[in-house]
């Protein structure tokens, strides 16, 4: 058996570094083609699970506009009994484009990975404070 491109943890660590120093794009080459994000607390009017790395990719690019991404604090990777799985908790810091306030965003994300990809995604984010940034962006785009 080969080993695989990146393990579970290193490619936890370069999904975090990616999110700030990469693109858009760049983040979603880290998921396969057949991924699975739930998103169980999503506010109303967002999908609470969307499939398929198109999907995902052309989510994030359409948001690139209206958020930005400084820095991921407080991060606590766990990693589990099966090799593929990790707990990863983590705050995204960032600025609303249009405006420039500042969010955090803490979220917890049990993911799975194989083969170096992020196949299945479980993303727990407070849903309140991800739909008052969705009514930020939808009030300056109206």
């Amino acid at each position: 058996m080969s080993e695989p491109v990146r393990t579970t943890r290193e490619t936890v660590e370069l999904l975090l570094r990616t999110i700030i120093e990469g693109s858009r794009d760049d983040v979603a080459d880290l998921y396969a083609e057949d991924v699975v994000i739930s998103n169980p607390y999503a506010p109303d009017g967002v999908p609470n699970e969307s499939r398929g790395n198109a999907v995902l990719r052309e989510r994030m690019n359409r948001f690139q506009q209206f958020l930005a991404y400084d820095k991921v604090e407080d991060i606590t990777i766990h990693e589990t009994t099966d090799p593929q799985v990790a707990v990863v908790e983590f705050t995204l810091v960032g600025r609303l484009l249009p405006t420039g306030q500042a969010f955090q965003l803490r979220a917890v994300n049990v993911m799975r990975i194989v083969d170096g990809l992020i196949t299945e995604s479980r993303d727990y984010t407070d849903g309140l404070r991800v739909a008052k940034l969705f009514e930020q962006i939808q009030a300056v785009t109206a």
